[in-house]
This record gives structure tokens, C-alpha cells and sequence, in this order.
């Protein structure tokens, strides 16, 4: 080997060296990158119960919130509020709570859970008031829940009410007559293909379905006349489905009174400082929506048929 190919050799061995050199310097600091990054999301999504720092020996008023969409795999499920519920409760610095509702409804099972929930612990202790203090939106399940408390408040501009119940589909069957595209279904039971979407619609399922959510929407009725009682007022479109303001919700008698969470807090519980019961979604549940996880499993399942629901 003469010495022009073994200054070469070197040359390349020095580079390769230099090359595996940068690379780990750049996977280091693309390490540190990721570990910052993950380190971060888990600080900012920490349920707030962990984030606290609060006196235990305080008297406080607990506060629970009520946001969006009320269904068992959302962070407004009956599991999390009924949770944070009897945790406020069984505080014995807690002298009063209120529910913070910012919510269009959702399912009527969850919602009836929660306010059945509200009524058994109100019983059960009786020096702890409930207040339910609506935000933007308090609508149908939101209201189902709100109902069971002591008084509810809303501020003027809030949306109030909806008291009634949906059920969600769809027709295609004339689509897919035009297309030629043959649709086979086979069904062990008369009735079990009810309301399919791609079949034509039959009077029969119209009339069963309509049958099923006046049932429903009866149950939610007489939750609602349970909880407010005369305070209602005599209106033929109350139980209509329809919404109103804070300040319409007023005269109807669906709100006591107008107010925020901290007025309530001060001026009818009597403690200002708060705590906040509420209970959340997990870190790692947290982080896999904010990764996308969550839109991918909602994108996963499209039902062709919505249960019912109080929104």
C-alpha cells in the first residue's frame, strides 16, 4: 500500500469517526428534546387535584366542573362528577358545593345517574348545600343534572334549558337505488333491524321511536318538576325543547337567580375560597388525546344510528 492510499484510508476513517461523532451529539439532543416535550405535556395536563396545594384544615367551598358533552367515555362522565362529588362532600372542611356547568347535555343515562347521585348525598348531608352556576351553556343532560341542585344560578346572557330528547340517523335507501347498489340485511327477530339507515323507512319504527323518547323525555319532566317544584312557572313551551337566556330562564322560574361561582362562593355559601373537586382525565389519557389518539378513535366508529340523547 503506497502512501497516497493510506493517507486516503485515513481520511476516511477520520471522517466516519467525525460522522458517528455528530450523531450522537444530534441523538442526545434530540433525546433531550423529547424529554422536555413529554416532561411539559405532563405538567400542563396534570389533573388539577394533583396541581393543588391547599390547606386541608381551611374551610372551603368545592367546586365541580361540568364541561362539554356528558357520555361515559368523555371527561364529563357520571364516574368522574359523581367522584368528585362524594369526595366534596365527605370533606369535612366543605361547607357548601357548587356544580359549574358549561354543557349542551348528553346522554340521558349518565345525566340520571348524576342527579340521582346529587339527591342521595344531599340527603345524606343535609348542612351541605348544592348550587349548580351555569357558564355559556347549560342544555338538556346539563340541565337534568342542574335541576337536582338546592338553587341554580346562570349568568343573563347563558343558554338555558332544552328540556327535551333526540335520537339521531339517517336515510340513504334512495342514494343507493339510483346507484344500483343492492342492499342485504338479514335479521333473526322482526324488529331488529329498526331504524337501519340504508333500508327504506317504516311507519312502524317512527311511531315505536317516537313512543321511546317520550318515554325519555317524560323521565327528564319529571326530574326537572322534582327538582325545581313550584318555582316553575305555568308555561306550555317550557318542556318544549326550546332554550332561553338567563334572564328569560328567570322569569320562567328554570334559575333562581342571576349570578357567578364566585358570587355564589361569597355571598351565599359564605366561604370564598374554593377548591376544585373536580375530577379529570388521567395524565396518560391526557397525553394520548393531545397526540391525536383521541380523533382517531372517534374517527373509528361512525354508528348509523345515535341513542338518545338530552341535547
Amino acid at each position: 500500500m503506497n502512501d497516497w492510499e493510506q493517507g486516503l484510508i485515513e481520511k476516511l476513517t477520520l471522517q466516519a469517526s467525525k460522522e458517528q461523532v455528530r450523531h450522537r451529539r444530534w441523538g442526545i439532543f434530540f433525546k433531550f428534546l423529547t424529554f422536555a416535550y413529554i416532561t411539559l405535556i405532563l405538567v400542563v395536563y396534570l389533573p388539577s387535584d394533583m396541581q393543588m396545594d391547599v390547606d386541608g384544615d381551611e374551610d372551603h367551598t368545592a367546586v365541580i366542573d361540568i364541561n362539554g358533552v356528558i357520555s361515559a367515555k368523555e371527561e364529563a362522565s357520571a364516574d368522574n362528577i359523581i367522584s368528585g362529588l362524594r369526595d366534596a362532600f365527605e370533606d369535612e372542611h366543605t361547607k357548601g358545593i357548587i356544580l359549574r356547568i358549561n354543557s349542551p347535555g348528553g346522554s340521558p343515562v349518565q345525566s340520571g345517574y348524576v342527579n340521582r347521585e346529587i339527591n342521595r348525598l344531599r340527603e345524606k348531608y343535609p348542612d351541605i348545600p348544592v348550587y349548580a352556576v351555569i357558564a355559556d351553556l347549560c342544555a338538556s343532560g346539563g340541565y337534568f343534572i342542574a335541576s337536582a341542585a338546592q338553587e341554580i344560578y346562570a349568568d343573563k346572557a347563558s343558554l338555558v334549558g332544552s328540556i327535551g330528547v333526540l335520537m339521531q340517523t339517517f336515510g340513504v335507501s334512495t342514494a343507493m337505488e339510483k346507484l344500483g347498489i343492492d342492499r342485504r340485511l338479514y335479521t333473526a327477530g322482526e324488529n331488529k333491524g329498526f331504524m337501519d339507515p340504508f333500508s327504506p323507512e317504516k311507519e312502524s319504527d317512527v311511531a315505536f321511536a317516537k313512543v321511546l323518547l317520550g318515554e325519555l323525555h317524560q323521565q327528564f319532566i319529571d326530574a326537572v318538576k322534582n327538582g325545581r317544584g313550584d318555582r316553575l312557572k305555568p308555561d306550555p313551551q317550557l318542556f318544549s325543547g326550546l332554550i332561553w337566556s338567563g334572564e328569560t330562564a328567570l322569569k320562567m322560574g328554570l334559575i333562581d337567580a342571576i349570578g357567578s361561582a364566585s358570587y355564589v362562593a361569597r355571598e351565599i355559601i359564605g366561604v370564598e375560597e374554593t377548591v376544585d373537586f373536580t375530577h379529570k382525565q388521567s395524565v396518560l389519557d391526557q397525553f394520548a388525546e393531545h397526540l391525536g389518539a383521541g380523533a382517531a378513535k372517534a374517527l373509528a366508529y361512525v354508528p348509523a344510528i345515535m341513542g338518545p340523547q338530552l341535547q
